[in-house]
């Protein structure tokens, strides 16, 4: 897993930076953003002092969850497709989209300000995403099981319409429907030209 920062760090504080960051983003998915910095260090098993001597203000621990969240997400196409075909593997990634969109939305006031501040955080988090899109794509597309003429920025666009329209906690289920459409129309040739009925 890539370091959320450029500071090298041992081994067991690296192991502690790893369990805070998983337990903030679980915690600001659950709480929003009445999630306590006390209740992370809990959660992650850690004294508050450790917390704080890593990420001393809130902004640094939401920033530093954001770029680990990202990145674990990215990187997880290399399990899902050793242990499903391309196109479920891709379908169980976007529910796990939805799992980091919820925390993200935990996040979401200070997450403005970090990413007004720092204009190029917005289009790496796109990259990588995009990048992870493609691996599944191009697998599935190699399987025989995804349509080679929808590129990963559509399939991306579509997944970021979904989220847009039924991304708050409480339209799980909707977007979940949501998404077995958006594969459906990633998996099959479509019925339709591009003017419409024909």
């Amino acid at each position: 897993m890539p370091a959320p920062t450029d500071r090298p760090v041992r081994a067991d504080a690296r192991a502690n930076e790893d369990k805070l960051l998983t337990a903030a983003a679980a915690a600001f998915a659950r709480d929003g953003a009445d999630a306590t910095l006390k209740q992370i260090a809990k959660d992650a098993g850690v004294g508050i002092g450790t917390l704080y001597r890593r990420f001393p203000t809130r902004e640094q621990l939401v920033d530093a969850t954001y770029r680990y969240e990202t990145a674990r997400l990215a990187a997880r196409t290399t399990d899902l497709l050793a242990e499903q075909p391309a196109d479920r593997a891709l379908r169980t990634w976007m529910s796990e989209v939805l799992d980091y969109l919820a925390a993200k939305h935990g996040m979401a006031d200070t997450l403005r300000t970090l990413l007004r501040d720092d204009a190029g955080l917005g289009s790496r988090t796109r990259e990588q995403m995009a990048g992870a899109v493609e691996e599944f794509r191009a697998a599935g597309v190699a399987q025989g099981v995804l349509r080679d003429d929808v590129p990963a920025t559509d399939l991306l666009m579509a997944l970021a319409g979904v989220t847009l329209a039924a991304g708050a906690p409480h339209q799980r289920a909707q977007a979940e429907r949501l998404l077995d459409l958006l594969m459906d129309g990633a998996t099959r040739r479509e019925r339709w030209g591009a003017g419409g009925a024909g």
